[in-house]
């Protein structure tokens, strides 16, 4: 059993010893806390695939990245990997490749790119049957390709390429699915079944078929010119959010265990709430109640109340429907102080990174206590009146921040709010 700390339930207080991020705006922790408070955009247009007859076309890509053929997983793999790196440098824990803890991956669903389809009905003669296929698939050509959408392969190859410990767990819960990932590391050293954790999200799914189907939803942002003004978190002509690519990682220790070694102590996942939502596919429950019940579950988790939370950094999409939800959301947890809380969204720049936004997010906000500045809302010039929220607009403030909530809400009502402190 993991060393404890101490916390007001006598648990074993989970730290972060170790971060690393790479978004659209760039790779490594300072390039992108430089443009993300310098208020920067990383949208921009598509220039992976035809765009033929889209209504949107831009997207927060990572095409700074070399790969001889764009390849979803395989672009998740790297970018993962990247972050991973860098906050294993960070946090100098264990050795290179044997690192003392399991691996918590949160990606999207894996599925084969349109370019492997139609090298596959190719490589069957033109034929589309399932029979020709089949016959097409097995003839040996296709090993790699089908090793590659393997849902679990990615986490395997990070397993053995950082040494993680047991069996390595991948998650996919919509937009939480980063945020999952760190509460399933939390978690873990909560129970006193490890003392530390590798918590991954990564996301390169700009692809022509998830294009196509989030503008099918009406979700996207057709504000196609120009590019790095369409994500408008919170104002009252937003239309959609905007797709985008990134990764992040933490390391999660024990504060024992993190201390027992010396390590720098980045912050604290202090507070976790989980609120599940069968309302529907895709839209939220109009009476808010998952969104409100899983930030408060967040703030009592960390023994704190409402009053206690300086900085919310938003779910935030750009969609109509959440940014109001959310809000409305907030005035319930917060009441008379709502519109006095600052709130931000990153959103706003980097774009939705999807299964990876909770991780990326989670960085930024231990950055912002870190750093004490608070990121801002760009693009915010038409306030709506039926959201009198502070969303920091378009220039970042400067502010000692100790805790921050932030929150992931996802698609079939998968919410994640997790309570984040300051270093002890």
């Amino acid at each position: 059993m993991a060393d404890r700390g101490l916390d007001h339930r006598s648990r074993p207080v989970v730290v972060v010893t170790g971060m690393g991020v790479l978004t659209s705006l760039g790779e490594g922790i300072e390039d992108n806390w430089t443009r993300l408070t310098a208020g920067q955009s990383g949208i921009r247009r598509i220039t992976r695939f035809p765009l033929r007859a889209m209504k949107t076309t831009i997207a927060g890509t990572i095409d700074f990245i070399p790969m001889e053929q764009f390849n979803a997983p395989a672009l998740i793999e790297e970018i993962g990997a990247r972050t991973a790196e860098e906050a294993l440098g960070a946090a100098g824990i264990g050795r290179k490749g044997d690192f003392p803890g399991p691996l918590f991956l949160a990606i999207p669903p894996i599925e084969i790119d349109w370019g492997v389809r139609r090298a596959l009905v190719r490589a069957a003669g033109g034929g589309t049957t399932y029979a020709d296929l089949l016959r097409a698939a097995g003839n040996g050509g296709f090993r790699a390709c089908y090793e590659r959408h393997l849902f679990g392969a990615i986490a395997e190859a990070y397993a053995v390429r950082f040494g993680t410990k047991g069996a390595p767990i991948t998650t996919t819960t919509a937009c939480a699915s980063g945020a999952t990932a760190i509460q399933l590391g939390a978690e873990a050293i909560r129970r006193g079944e490890t003392s530390a954790a590798l918590c991954i999200g990564a996301e390169a799914s700009v692809t022509e078929e998830t294009l196509i189907r989030f503008s099918l939803l009406s979700a996207l942002s057709t504000h196609n010119d120009p590019p790095e003004k369409a994500s408008r978190p919170f104002s009252k002509d937003r239309d959609g959010f905007v797709m985008a690519e990134g990764a992040a990682t933490l390391v999660l220790e024990s504060l024992a265990h993190a201390r027992a070694r010396g390590a720098r102590i980045l912050g604290v996942v202090a507070g976790c709430g989980e609120k599940g939502d069968s309302f529907h596919r895709t839209r939220t429950s109009p009476d808010g109640k998952p969104m409100i019940d899983c930030m408060a579950a967040a703030i009592a988790d960390a023994g704190l109340t409402p009053d206690q939370v300086d900085y919310l950094n938003a779910h935030g999409t750009s969609t109509p429907e959440n940014d109001k939800m959310e809000w409305l959301a907030i005035e319930a947890v917060f009441g008379d102080r709502a519109p006095r809380l600052p709130v931000s969204s990153n959103k706003s720049m980097i774009g939705h990174t999807v299964s990876a936004a909770g991780a990326i997010e989670a960085v930024f906000s231990f950055l912002t206590m870190l750093r004490g500045r608070i990121p801002p809302t760009v693009n915010y010039d038409l306030p709506d009146p039926a959201i009198p929220i502070d969303c920091v607009p378009n220039v970042a403030r400067d502010a000692l921040v100790r805790h921050t909530l932030s929150n992931s809400f996802g698609f079939g009502g998968q919410n994640v709010s997790l309570l984040l402190s300051a270093p002890p």
